[in-house]
């Protein structure tokens, strides 16, 4: 794309132009810029990615705290502790978006910072407030992307534990049931084979507790039904005259 503003012709009489009025003259180009075009410039544009690392490969920069990171991730480990594969790759996508997310309100006063208190007067000439603000709604597309992916992923591993979870619990049921009956009729049982099934494995502990739950609950809900749910009986007739 040309460039609608003809360039000014030089006059060798005109006076050498201030930082200031030079850094008005680069806002104003700024404004007017469609991308680098120099080879200089696209290789710096092709690092942008690097420098704000919210698209890299890697979710740590060079200049953050390792430790602080796998602290991050343990944290989620924790929280949701995941029992397949496919449950530890979604929670570590999940913390790998937190971590990104969570670099963002960084990156946005560094960025204010720089353009507020600049080293140098060229420093001032090459980044000031139109860069800055350019910088941030970059940042902000970038949060919003995160933010969808974070909602995603989270939906995602949600749906797979609730899943495995009410599968477990129908497993779990079975196997109290299998375990009640085999001690009801006195038959004998390898807690190997009663305990396994789908993938499922349970422990002969961990099934007689849950059965011992089952029960409990059971009687809790005949007594509920009796003290609050049973209709009084009808009270005698009153005697006749």
């Amino acid at each position: 794309m040309t460039n609608p503003i003809p360039p000014p012709i030089p006059n060798p009489q005109s006076p050498i132009p201030s930082p200031r009025h030079r850094a008005a003259v680069n806002r104003a180009n700024a404004l007017l810029s469609t991308g680098p075009r120099t080879a200089a410039g696209k290789q710096r544009s092709s690092q942008n990615a690097l420098t704000h690392g919210l698209t890299s490969h890697s979710p740590v920069l060079a200049t953050e705290d390792p430790t602080a990171y796998q602290l991050h991730c343990r944290q989620f480990s924790d929280e949701y502790q995941p029992a397949t594969p496919t449950e530890t790759q979604l929670t570590q996508e999940l913390a790998d978006t937190a971590w990104r997310l969570n670099r963002i309100p960084l990156l946005e006063a560094a960025l204010l910072d720089r353009a507020a208190n600049p080293p140098t007067e060229q420093a001032a000439i090459d980044f000031d407030i139109v860069d800055a603000h350019r910088a941030l709604a970059t940042l902000g597309l970038h949060y919003q992307r995160l933010s969808r992916q974070f909602q995603k992923t989270l939906d995602h591993i949600r749906e797979i534990q609730s899943e495995r979870r009410r599968e477990q619990e129908r497993h779990l049921k079975r196997a109290a049931a299998l375990l009640e009956l085999h001690k009801h009729k006195a038959i004998p049982y390898d807690p190997a084979e009663l305990f396994s099934e789908n993938g499922f494995v349970f422990s002969k502990d961990q099934v007689e507790a849950y059965a011992q739950r089952l029960m409990l609950l059971n009687q809790s809900r005949h007594i509920e039904h009796v003290l609050f749910h049973m209709q009084p009986p009808a009270r005698a007739a009153s005697a006749s005259f």
